[in-house]
């Protein structure tokens, strides 16, 4: 290889060879933009839950997180795994009039939004029923709330299936700009309003429901001419698309039902077993750590499609050069959120309310499992993404058992705790498989010396802040803001090191896609798979 020149990617007999250097820029200015997507969506979604936990209480809270989680879950399930075939086939088809991506359309929406509507109606006739089993004394306020949750599940399926056909006809500044802005800011306002109209949590919970009518009606607006849609592209699928995309899709029917539902599984299982406040501070603890998480969410979304194309084209070493790339930032932004979660989690959750404060432990708990999640990355993309929708239905199942089966067995003597050490133990399954799965069908090396060395940098770094933290002004408020003050001190101090100022020179470069970045990129790159 010659100075400068880029590393090629073998890609198989008659397809060009892929530049995995260009393939990891164009990943980093994805990646970029679904950051500031999941940085807008962690923070009205934390002040979604300030708002919520501040409004209703706890006894409040715990019924609107309960209400939230049927809708999550339901939706889930009857999405049918469809949104992530859509993410997998659109980018492997061609657009518009003349393409064949708009034949899609009626074999991924007909039958989640068919089977969205059954069970809708199901769980609006048997409310009476239900209601009972998921809140405390419910009587008519619960039962309308169980029915209201249920009646909203197509609403819900719609705006989760369109989300993902725009997510790949437009750039994903659009897609950010209704999935990440305008949902989750008209979200805290309008709970915000019925709350302080004091309307009660069913009035909250349609404040809640609102956005998503709003984002179902733009996103029909700005998929139908990219598809060619009223254009002359055809909308009459061929048998083999039902075939092709339902093999997919079925097998992550069911894992997507288990990764929307996560966290509301608990709340449901804490709701029933331990009570409904108990339920509202474990919805509280869980909103916390589904926030440190979103910058994984961010960048998997942004860089699915991408992953699809590449794998599709059986790219496995730029794909892999992807995810290590990606899964260094994500480490990079969670870790010191999680770290910190673990070791103030007393302070955050003072945040909520005094009544609050007994989630501490399961957020530490929940905080540690969640390192493991976030430094072995977006694996399960890898797989899904690679259509072994198979495996990743493996993984989530053995977590969900995992979560399940320790959950009844911890919830009932232990409470929020039990209810976060049975997630905890479910996280570590699920991923830790996912990932030896991942690694076994890419064949390619999915950790580098450069996320190690982020990931000790990181443990070193937030572990002397937080250490200090503790001494200084304990595990509340005070040593959180010492903690902090320290971390801050020290990334300043960071940016008057070369290298530090070089290496942030060549990420710059990455995103705006310019060639001296390129021709750093290529030569480490070229050094880190010598011997491969």
């Amino acid at each position: 290889m010659t100075a400068g020149a880029r590393p090629a990617v073998d890609s198989g007999p008659g397809e060009p060879s892929v530049d995995g250097t260009t393939e990891a820029r164009r990943s980093a200015r994805t990646g970029l933009a679904g950051l500031a997507g999941a940085a807008t969506n962690g923070l009205f979604g934390f002040l979604l839950a300030v708002v919520i936990t501040r409004g209703y209480g706890t006894v409040g809270s715990g019924a609107f997180f309960a209400a939230i989680g049927v809708v999550t879950v339901t939706a889930a399930i009857c999405a049918l795994g469809a949104e992530t075939g859509l993410i997998w086939t659109l980018p492997r088809r061609r657009a518009g009039a003349d393409g064949d991506a708009a034949r899609v359309l009626p074999v991924a929406l007909l039958p989640p939004l068919a089977a969205a509507v059954v069970v809708g109606l199901v769980g609006v006739f048997a409310a009476d029923t239900l209601a009972p089993r998921l809140l405390d004394g419910p009587g008519a306020s619960g039962t309308a709330l169980i029915a209201a949750s249920f009646a909203a599940v197509p609403l819900v399926v719609a705006m989760t299936l369109l989300l993902a056909v725009l997510r790949c006809v437009r750039p994903i500044r659009v897609y950010v700009g209704v999935q990440s802005v305008l949902v989750p800011i008209a979200r805290p306002v309008l709970v915000g309003a019925a709350a302080v109209a004091s309307g009660g949590v069913l009035l909250g919970m349609t404040g809640w429901l609102v956005p998503a009518a709003f984002a179902v009606l733009i996103c029909l607006a700005l998929v139908a001419g990219p598809l060619g849609v009223g254009r002359g592209a055809t909308l009459r699928p061929d048998r083999a698309d039902w075939s092709t995309f339902w093999r997919f899709a079925l097998p992550r029917a069911a894992s997507a039902a288990i990764d929307a539902s996560a966290v509301w599984v608990g709340v449901l299982l804490t709701s029933v077993l331990a009570g409904q406040a108990d339920a509202g501070v474990f919805g509280a603890v869980g909103r916390y750590i589904l926030a440190g998480q979103l910058a994984m969410q961010g960048l998997r979304v942004a860089v699915s499609p991408q992953l699809s194309r590449l794998l599709g084209r059986g790219e496995r070493a730029a794909a892999a050069a992807v995810h290590r790339q990606l899964t260094t930032w994500a480490l990079v932004l969670s870790w010191p959120v999680y770290l910190l979660l673990a070791v103030f989690g007393l302070a955050f959750l003072e945040l909520f309310g005094p009544e609050f404060t007994a989630g501490a432990t399961a957020m530490t708990v929940l905080a540690l499992a969640m390192l493991v999640n976030t430094g072995v990355g977006n694996v399960q993309s890898l797989l899904l993404m690679g259509g072994r929708s198979g495996l990743h239905l493996v993984a989530t199942v053995a977590g969900l058992l995992v979560t399940v089966c320790l959950g009844l067995w911890l919830i009932p003597e232990h409470g929020v705790t039990g209810a976060a050490l049975a997630w905890a133990a479910g996280i570590a399954t699920e991923n830790l498989i996912a990932f030896g799965c991942a690694r076994a069908v890419i064949g390619q090396p999915l950790v580098d010396a450069t996320l190690l060395r982020a990931a000790a940098g990181v443990i070193v770094g937030v572990g002397i802040a937080a250490l200090v933290g503790v001494l200084a002004g304990g595990r509340g408020i005070t040593g959180l803001v010492v903690a902090l003050s320290v971390l801050a001190t020290g990334c300043v101090g960071l940016l008057t090191v070369p290298q530090v100022r070089r290496g942030i020179r060549v990420t710059m470069r990455h995103l705006r896609g310019g060639e001296g970045a390129a021709s750093v990129a290529a030569g480490a790159a070229a050094t880190s798979t010598k011997g491969r």
